[in-house]
């Protein structure tokens, strides 16, 4: 009987550990990939809300990237000639005139306010002031914290080093969009300093409406809103 020793062959093993994780701008690509399927009733564009608290703040990139998405979007279009088409019904802007033209004319205006106030109010300042555009949705606390807090949000901004400021993009780019369109409202309807302060004070009064509904109605009727988890910071 022959007893063979038993050969052990050690081999050594060179364990690597990959770490694989996205940077701060890819998730925040990701981020803005939901926030681009987000409509509501889904039909119209509810781009600029964020349902993660957390969320990762956009590049300057990012910020004009959809700011153009949804100034092209085709909701946007039409919103904008339904406007126009009230206005010339209840003659609104009388130098513009009736007709073809009054209604063109009108449409343009319309959607310059449109375009101006989102690349201004939600790309140009905020890529400057390093603001973040998008509305927060909060979901959490009693009905009258989230009251003030939707309220609130028209005039402060969480910055994007993640700290709560004075929303000045959105109040300086409502005076900067309605001075811009003294540049071709008719004559009549230009009151300079007047027009540009009242166009202003109803941008941050719409944003504050527009913010109320946002924080208690819309949620629920825009089908790819993402789950949300309070629970998660």
């Amino acid at each position: 009987m022959f007893l063979v020793p038993q050969i052990a062959l050690t081999v050594a093993a060179n364990v690597s550990e990959v770490n694989v994780g996205l940077s701060r701008v890819e998730v925040a690509e990701e981020q803005i990939k939901v926030e681009e399927t987000q409509r509501v009733l889904g039909i119209v564009p509810n781009f600029y809300v964020s349902y993660t608290p957390n969320a990762a703040p956009l590049t300057s990139t990012q910020k004009f990237k959809l700011a153009w998405r949804t100034s092209i979007d085709p909701v946007t279009f039409v919103i904008v000639g339904a406007a126009a088409g009230v206005e010339q019904a209840q003659n609104h802007f009388r130098g513009y005139g009736q007709g073809t033209e009054g209604y063109a004319k009108r449409y343009g205006a319309g959607y310059a306010d449109t375009f101006s106030g989102i690349f201004i109010g939600g790309a140009i300042l905020p890529s400057l002031l390093k603001q973040d555009p998008r509305f927060f949705y909060k979901a959490t606390g009693s009905f009258r914290s989230r009251f003030l807090y939707a309220l609130a949000a028209s005039v402060i901004c969480k910055g994007d080093n993640g700290r709560w400021q004075p929303n000045y993009s959105n109040i300086l780019g409502n005076l900067a969009s309605g001075g811009i369109s003294n540049l071709y409202y008719p004559d009549q309807d230009r009151n300079g300093a007047s027009l540009t302060l009242e166009n202003g004070a109803i941008g941050v009064a719409s944003g504050a409406v527009a913010n109320l509904l946002q924080e208690f109605v819309i949620r629920r009727l825009t089908p790819k809103a993402p789950p949300t988890d309070p629970a998660k910071p």
